[in-house]
């Protein structure tokens, strides 16, 4: 993978290079620290051939969930088509004052909101383009914008396909009690929450859309590394509506349906296993 030139990056950010190195970008990107001459530093994510609209779609993404002011996003610097610079933020140590920032913040994002069912920039999750056309009710986007494409980009087999399709029947009795449309992160696992050095948490590389909110909670409780304690603050500022947990699985079918797109493997059973649970 071919790094982007730091130059022409600290140039578009107004400042020139002092150093640059690689730091660890994750599965999908790869990443550069930039240090700048007026003293500030980049995190610079990179794919050579991004998928079009990838990083642009990050980025706004990034704004729209900081302009909520409930947490801490990175500051967007600069973006093109196969790199996307934003502040750098240096780690610090989680406790239980960021497990109670966490919950109450992302509750406090959730009700912030959002226009409608949707986006009005272009849906990603990781590499994946789905569609982010707002739809009036959760049940249309889920189904329409998030579990059809993502099966068809899964590549279910066919019985997986009969179970998602009684599924995709029962959605409306399925999806709980109607809600106002949430600001979610929406792709919000432990490694896209870090801890800065004052131990706020900071949410990265979001796939945000207007949804409902129960798809944050189910995300984070897929792969586990959120203490109850988030959860608990959570409800305590925004309470949840009742029988949420026994919602949990449906609202995992994406991410399951994202891992078997991209890893396939033991995913495709995951999925098959739930899809059998909900029909």
């Amino acid at each position: 993978m071919t790094p982007p030139d730091p130059h022409q990056i600290a140039q578009v950010a107004g400042s020139s290079v002092i150093t640059t190195r690689p730091v660890p970008g994750g599965d999908v990107c790869q990443a550069l620290r930039i240090d700048l001459l007026d003293t500030r530093s980049l995190f610079v994510k990179h794919r050579s051939g991004a998928p079009p609209g990838m990083f642009r779609s990050e980025a706004a993404g990034l704004c729209w969930l900081g302009s909520a002011g409930a947490l801490r996003v990175p500051d967007v610097v600069a973006v093109d088509d196969d790199w996307l610079a934003l502040e750098w933020i240096d780690r610090g140590v989680a406790g239980t004052a960021t497990d109670e920032a966490l919950g109450r913040g992302l509750a406090r994002l959730h009700r912030a909101g959002a226009p409608g069912f949707g986006a009005d920039h272009p849906g990603f999750i990781g590499p994946l383009a789905v569609p982010n056309a707002p739809r009036d009710t959760w049940p249309e986007f889920l189904a329409e914008c998030r579990l059809v494409p993502l099966a068809y980009a899964a590549g279910l087999d066919s019985g997986s396909r009969r179970m998602l399709d009684r599924v995709l029947a029962r959605l409306p009795d399925l999806v709980g009690p109607v809600e106002p449309p949430a600001r979610l992160h929406g792709d919000l696992w432990a490694g896209n929450c870090m801890t800065d050095q004052g131990g706020a948490p900071v949410l990265v590389d979001p796939a945000a859309v207007g949804g409902h909110r129960e798809v944050d909670l189910a995300m984070m409780l897929l792969f586990g590394g959120f203490p109850e304690r988030v959860f608990a603050a959570y409800h305590e500022e925004y309470p949840l509506q009742p029988g949420w947990r026994e919602r949990v699985g449906l609202n995992q079918l994406i991410p399951l349906l994202v891992h078997a797109a991209l890893f396939g493997g033991a995913y495709h059973g995951s999925v098959r296993r739930l899809l059998d649970d909900l029909a």
